[in-house]
């Protein structure tokens, strides 16, 4: 503030000179003219910013489970429907449909046990003779010798275990449980790891049914 009340009173001091020497009507020769304001700098022109292209993502590889699904082959999606995806492929040049979908709500006990993502599969396999078989890919070792449940539609079907996988053990039922399946909102399906840890994951139905009529239409081609 001092600097700039100092700066003023000098202003105002040449001003009282400048006055007082026109007054007296003489000007020094040679005086130079008053400097001319400097002309006000242009502001730098403000590049647009380059737009950069948006990076193409790579194309989603195929789940490691849906690639088992399917043989080792490349598997084929053909519509989605609800939670259920319907797939398609061709091991060693035999046809495979399946649908495939990855559970609702998942729980251990003692909780929060790691473990890797569970899967439920309706499979056909036509030149097997195979139609609707029903699997779980768990996301753990299973115990061994051990069984397990799949529980809808109000009723219980016994599930073999082999390694992380189940299969319904009467095969007798398994038409009787994919229709419940068809008819249910959801299932459960109940297991224990080796170490013991005991899980429940339920699977919504929805959409289930209508993969299934989709791949029934695309596995007689």
């Amino acid at each position: 503030m001092r600097g700039k009340l100092t700066s003023l009173v000098a202003v105002v001091a040449l001003c009282g000179v400048t006055a007082h020497a026109h007054a007296q009507g003489a000007a020094p020769k040679g005086a130079k003219d008053a400097a001319k304001p400097a002309a006000a700098a242009k502001p730098a022109a403000v590049k647009p910013a380059a737009v950069k292209p948006a990076a193409v993502k790579p194309a989603a590889k195929p789940d490691a489970a849906v690639t088992a699904a399917a043989g080792g082959a490349e598997p084929t999606l053909i519509g989605q429907f609800g939670t259920w995806g319907a797939y398609t492929a061709m091991p060693n040049g035999k046809k495979v449909c399946f649908a495939l979908a990855k559970p609702s709500a998942s729980k251990t006990n003692p909780p929060n046990r790691p473990r890797d993502p569970a899967y439920a599969f309706v499979s056909s396999r036509p030149a097997e003779k195979v139609i609707n078989e029903v699997s779980i890919m768990i996301g753990y070792a299973l115990k061994p010798g051990s069984e397990s449940a799949l529980e809808v539609g109000g009723a219980s079907y016994a599930m073999y275990t082999q390694g992380d996988g189940l299969w319904i053990k009467n095969a007798a039922e398994e038409e009787r449980m994919v229709d419940a399946m068809r008819k249910s909102a959801d299932a459960t399906v109940k297991g224990m790891s080796a170490k013991g840890t005991e899980t429940t994951d339920t699977f919504s139905l929805k959409g289930l049914s209508q993969a299934l009529d989709r791949l029934a239409q695309d596995c007689k081609r």
